[in-house]
């Protein structure tokens, strides 16, 4: 089966993370696991020690990118030995935050810095999770645009909703795949659209994905 990376952000859903790992190893996929270190708040990193059988999971801290010892040429760079690896690239939850560092390049931790060294002939599938005001504020379409426009075909994608986000990548960026959020009671009590979709969703969209890509 694939080698996925999983990035994991700074989002509530993250508490979701040991499910979702658990999900994509049944299928029989090779996971390592990209952990911002706010995302770590979230979950136990330690209880992704016991999802699956060998090779198992693999878990990267931003901490990860350099080694203790001094930089020697040629020593191996996380970030990019992680883009060699991995057939493909998921970040559930994707944050508010992250989404933007996605957007306008900025590579400050292992997953941004991943992100911008990917090679996008590879899929990537996004599935945002964030506040509802956030998901519905102007910048986070501003944010799906310029990722559109940086990696997308060479037609206008024309105006476009964050409600039909997931079409437009598809016919404009189909390497990129977005699984909108949900309406839910958010775990700060609001209820609205922004939480993270469901674990089953998304599975199934790294299965078609995957699918697609080793046809």
């Amino acid at each position: 089966m694939a080698r996925l990376i999983l990035g994991v952000t700074g989002s509530v859903a993250a508490v979701r993370t040991p499910g979702l790992v658990s999900a994509l190893v049944a299928l029989g996929h090779e996971v390592g696991v990209a952990a911002t270190e706010p995302s770590l708040h979230f979950f136990d990193s330690e209880s992704l020690r016991s999802i699956g059988a060998a090779p198992g999971v693999s878990l990267y801290r931003d901490r990860d990118e350099w080694a203790e010892s001094r930089y020697e040429r040629n020593s191996p760079i996380l970030h990019i030995e992680l883009r060699k690896w991995a057939d493909a690239l998921i970040a559930a939850p994707l944050d508010a935050n992250t989404l933007a560092k996605f957007a306008v390049g900025t590579a400050d931790n292992l997953l941004t810095c991943l992100f911008r060294a990917w090679d996008f002939a590879r899929p990537v599938v996004l599935a945002p999770a964030m506040n509802t005001l956030m998901w519905d504020s102007p910048v986070t379409r501003r944010h799906f645009r310029t990722i559109l426009e940086d990696r997308g075909d060479a037609r206008s994608p024309g105006d476009f909703s964050l409600d039909e986000v997931d079409r437009v990548f598809a016919r404009h960026a189909p390497k990129i795949v977005v699984v909108p959020p949900i309406s839910k009671r958010l775990a700060c009590g609001d209820l609205g659209v922004g939480g993270m979709a469901e674990i089953d969703s998304i599975v199934a969209v790294v299965q078609q994905v995957v699918n697609y890509q080793f046809k």
